[in-house]
């Protein structure tokens, strides 16, 4: 969770709350081994940054559901899709997600709109 990938959350939380209507949502999931400083990691950037329309939530390992297919070497995965259908993927090695690549991401939702 630094900067970069708090900016991205707050972006995409704001996107989600002007497309409530559309019934657009999003969730962030972090995986880590250590559960408890994840998820007090999680509650500190909702609170300081005003997450309102995003739950942030932790995954039990730091592999990821199998079936998710996260690449091992991305430190930053953002997924898109409707109704199971993966319209947006993108992975980010450590250090590589910067504000180019957040607003592709935050432009990439309109990918997923109705």
């Amino acid at each position: 969770m630094d900067d970069n990938v708090t900016k991205l959350i707050k972006e995409l939380d704001a996107v989600v709350g002007k497309n409530r209507d559309s019934r657009m949502a999003a969730f962030v999931v972090l995986l880590s081994d250590d559960q408890n400083a994840a998820r007090a990691t999680l509650k500190n950037a909702a609170n300081t940054h005003g997450i309102k329309h995003t739950p942030l939530t932790v995954f039990e390992n730091s592999d990821g559901p199998g079936k998710y297919r996260i690449a091992k070497d991305a430190d930053v995965t953002v997924l898109m899709w409707v109704e199971s259908d993966v319209k947006v993927n993108h992975a980010y090695s450590a250090g590589t997600l910067n504000g180019k690549a957040i607003a592709t991401i935050v432009g990439d939702t309109d990918k997923i709109l109705n």
